[in-house]
């Protein structure tokens, strides 16, 4: 019964902001719309390579979801690599980030924010 691995993350929000957070995760972080069927709700999920990584979900509940409330939750990260690219893209696509070197652990880091304010790291193994 071990866990094995992350499966996914969920993200639910109104509509147009579910379309920006889409827009956000694909252009600016990498990831790519794939197949999401058996839903009657609107969404999008989204893939690194063949695994569905981040899921999408409409918010329709009553009245406005929370938003910029205090969680435990800090940042969601990716394993990357050409960092260099990276910046470049995100310099190219304005997004505001800083870098973090830890050399201990042979890691380089990029952190910054999606539209909705969740942390984003994109994590670099260095040779």
């Amino acid at each position: 019964m071990p866990v094995t691995e992350i499966n996914h993350f969920n993200l639910r929000t109104p509509y147009e902001t579910m379309l920006k957070l889409k827009d956000f995760y694909c252009d600016v972080v990498g990831l790519k719309v794939g197949p999401r069927q058996g839903f009657s709700s609107c969404g999008f999920w989204l893939y690194i390579g063949d695994n569905d990584v981040l899921h999408l979900a409409e918010y329709r509940g009553d009245g406005e979801p929370l938003s910029h409330v205090l969680t435990s939750v800090d940042h969601f990260s990716f394993t990357c690599t050409d960092m260099p690219a990276m910046e470049a893209h995100l310099n190219a696509c304005k997004v505001d980030y800083t870098v973090r070197d830890l050399p201990v652990l042979k890691v380089k880091q990029i952190n910054f924010k999606d539209p909705v304010g969740n942390g984003i790291e994109l994590f670099f193994h260095e040779a």
